[in-house]
């Protein structure tokens, strides 16, 4: 039972019940608008037949009238009453202007004699409507007909020489109508009936077509999540047409493809982490191990080896624990006012011994005056492991030619160095942790390829972005984009 109830909780079952139920409620409601409109048209329209044909039987009555001066020669011959009715009433055309009762009748011609001989054999249906007739005189008294429908009957005028010498009174045709009327109006409610089932059964099987449908679709959604939860990132669902479940398709298909991706960059940045800590933690044991055995004795060239290689391990974890910091958004800056111009240049000469011993040659041209809110200490890192990268991966004879100028935008910091380059499918990843080419920039220097990535995040830290580019030089270009401060921002040559 409980297995059941769940079921109804079901989107496919919501999704019929829905559908079915809003078209449901369509059908009674065109059902009930149709059988009722029909029912007031089909009244409306005996109604206006009857009126059509009391009109001759009007004038009959007017000319009777006129012939004998008042209503007895009516009033007192009933059958004279219920002749009329069926001549006029029963299909048989009405009399002439001349033919009124009591008036000479008229040679009738041989084609008039055939066919109301015709008519005689073949009488067209009655309307049934003698019942109801009645006739009243000018003041209102009914002459012929029940008193009691009086109240509720139509009265038709019967003029004589300009005066009303009498009424044609007759019950309307409201919600009852009688005989072959009824039977008409029956068959025609079992037609509608039989169409509004029709259309229900065409309603609910639509409803469960497209409840299927749309579940069906949304199942695949529902066991690729799941498989993506339980780890399978390798998982795909089939991208079927150009609607929004195909574009959710196509959203899950990446998304499925973007965790496969950080899954082996994860791996990958682990086993990289791995070794890069292994090497110096390596070398260390083995100069303690040398110490210990005896077979180096402890000099200042070993303590000075056993140093190196504990900076290099201090150097590594330090730049983890940035990235770490830089990736929860917890690294901390202080923003201040500073010309970026002039911290380049503390940069470079904070380096020039180590430029003169790499006899690295540097052309500047810097735009003075670009006062940017950031974090000196930062930005400098920045310029210092873009530095390094220049003094480790370039050839002799170095050039690096660093250029900034003002653009609509910010500041735009060209940073161009030597021979030998980087292939373009490459260049997108070097700002990505732990990433080395096995070529002529391959780390010859101890780099662990953590520094651009560094630096990559703390340009972007400052709103700005960091691009690498092949370089006119032969090396590699470094496009760096960073906003000014405000009132900074103007006309410019991009270099």
């Amino acid at each position: 039972m409980s297995f059941s109830f769940r079921r109804l909780h079901t989107l496919g079952v919501k999704l019929f019940l829905a559908i079915a139920g809003a078209n449901i409620v369509l059908v009674l409601a065109a059902y009930h608008i149709y059988g009722s409109s029909f029912d007031r048209g089909l009244v409306e329209y005996l109604n206006k037949a009857d009126e059509a044909r009391l009109r001759p039987l009007i004038q009959q009555l007017g000319e009777g009238y006129r012939a004998h001066g008042d209503w007895a020669w009516i009033a007192n011959d009933r059958q004279r009453w219920q002749a009329m009715l069926r001549e006029v009433l029963g299909g048989r055309p009405p009399r002439p202007p001349g033919d009124a009762p009591g008036a000479e009748p008229e040679p009738e011609r041989d084609g008039e004699r055939s066919r109301e001989e015709e008519r005689e054999r073949h009488p067209p249906p009655s309307l049934t409507i003698n019942p109801r007739m009645l006739l009243l005189d000018a003041d209102g008294a009914v002459l012929i007909g029940s008193a009691e429908r009086a109240g509720q009957a139509l009265k038709k005028p019967i003029e004589v020489d300009g005066r009303i010498a009498g009424y044609l009174a007759y019950t309307p045709r409201l919600e009852r109508i009688e005989s072959l009327e009824q039977v008409f109006q029956e068959q025609q409610a079992r037609r509608f009936l039989a169409i509004a089932i029709g259309m229900l059964a065409a309603v609910l099987i639509n409803a469960a077509l497209i409840a299927h449908w749309l579940s069906r679709r949304l199942n695949a959604l529902r066991h690729g999540a799941n498989r993506l939860a339980a780890g399978d990132y390798e998982t795909r669902i089939a991208v079927v047409g150009h609607d929004e479940f195909a574009q959710l398709a196509r959203d899950f298909n990446d998304l499925a493809s973007a965790l496969e991706t950080a899954r082996r960059s994860r791996r990958q940045w682990i086993a990289d982490i791995a070794h890069e800590l292994r090497t110096p933690l390596t070398a260390l044991r083995a100069e303690i191990e040398a110490l210990e055995d005896g077979v180096r004795p402890l000099t200042p060239a070993g303590v000075g080896s056993l140093a190196q290689e504990t900076s290099r391990l201090t150097r590594l974890v330090d730049d983890l624990h940035l990235l770490s910091l830089s990736d929860l958004g917890a690294l901390s800056y202080r923003f201040a006012p500073l010309d970026l111009g002039d911290l380049l240049r503390t940069c470079l000469d904070a380096n020039r011994q180590t430029i003169a011993e790499r006899t690295l040659e540097i052309e500047l041209s810097l735009t003075p005056g670009l006062i940017l809110q950031g974090d000196a200490a930062r930005l400098g890192q920045v310029f210092g492991n873009l530095l390094q990268n220049t003094l480790r991966y370039t050839d002799p004879p170095r050039r690096l030619c660093i250029a900034l100028a003002r653009r609509e935008d910010g500041a735009s910091l060209v940073w161009q160095d030597s021979a030998p380059g980087v292939e373009p499918q490459h260049l997108a990843c070097l700002t990505d942790r732990l990433y080395r080419i096995d070529e002529s920039r391959a780390r010859t220097s101890g780099g662990a390829g953590l520094g651009l990535a560094i630096a990559r995040a703390i340009i972007e830290d400052h709103g700005g972005c960091l691009e690498a580019a092949p370089s006119p030089l032969g090396g590699l270009r470094w496009n760096i984009r960073l906003p000014l401060s405000p009132g900074q921002t103007g006309q410019g040559t991009p270099p």
